[in-house]
């Protein structure tokens, strides 16, 4: 589940065998395929929390999907990050007001399914990527521009490597409904160097967390 719909697109005609379009309402682009021989979908999410959990909420009540894996970009908070590495988010810490609406002010943590997270480690492993694969914590900001940047540099002394956008609705949701979900993201920019890919790179070459993805998912079916 990539946030960018254009990015669902490639994987489907990258990576899946007979891959057909089910869906582009809203410009949202979905297609189910075969990857190795095991029915995969792929369904862009939007940015942001709020459009991750409609699609995410559809998916699991109407359509009883039961994993979820986010394959999305994120910006590097730690210097220990480069550009490119990725990033498999075992928690998802958040700015957003959703869960705190949710459990009427209590702190909610949010984690990715251990499986899932142990089959795109193994994955990862498997490919001889340990230096450019990270474990570890992810912040879920609900802005792209953030009023506060220097907030980031807090998140970062508690052990936060990246930021995204969606991944702390996604580990909520998939709790609520029982259902497994992990988020893989490649870093597309760096917040302290200031490097960073273009549109089309983010879109069409970070194929290396989308094969680790397929891995994790097919481990656990």
């Amino acid at each position: 589940m990539p946030g960018d719909p254009l990015r669902a697109r490639w994987i489907a005609d990258t990576f899946l065998d007979d891959a057909r379009c089910y869906t582009e309402v809203r410009g949202m682009y979905g297609y189910t395929g075969t990857w190795q021989g095991q029915r995969v979908s792929v369904q862009g999410s939007g940015m942001g929390q709020p459009s991750m959990a409609i699609y995410v909420n559809e998916l699991f009540r109407e359509y009883d999907v039961r994993s979820i894996i986010r394959v999305g970009s994120c910006g590097a908070l730690s210097e220990r990050l480069a550009v490119r590495d990725i990033v498999i988010a075992s928690g998802a810490c958040t700015d957003s007001a959703m869960n705190r609406i949710r459990f009427e002010g209590l702190d909610y943590a949010p984690v990715a399914d251990f499986g899932l997270l142990r089959g795109a480690h193994d994955a990862a492993t498997a490919k001889q990527l340990a230096e450019g694969v990270h474990v570890g914590l992810i912040f879920s900001s609900d802005s792209f521009y953030p009023a506060r940047p220097e907030l980031a540099a807090r998140m970062v002394e508690f052990g936060v490597l990246a930021v995204e956008m969606e991944a702390s609705a996604l580990y909520t949701l998939a709790a609520k409904h029982g259902r497994r979900a992990l988020t893989i993201c490649t870093v597309s920019d760096h917040i302290v160097t200031g490097e960073e890919t273009s549109a089309q790179e983010r879109e069409q070459t970070f194929g290396t967390m989308v094969e680790i993805a397929l891995a994790a998912g097919l481990a656990q079916d």
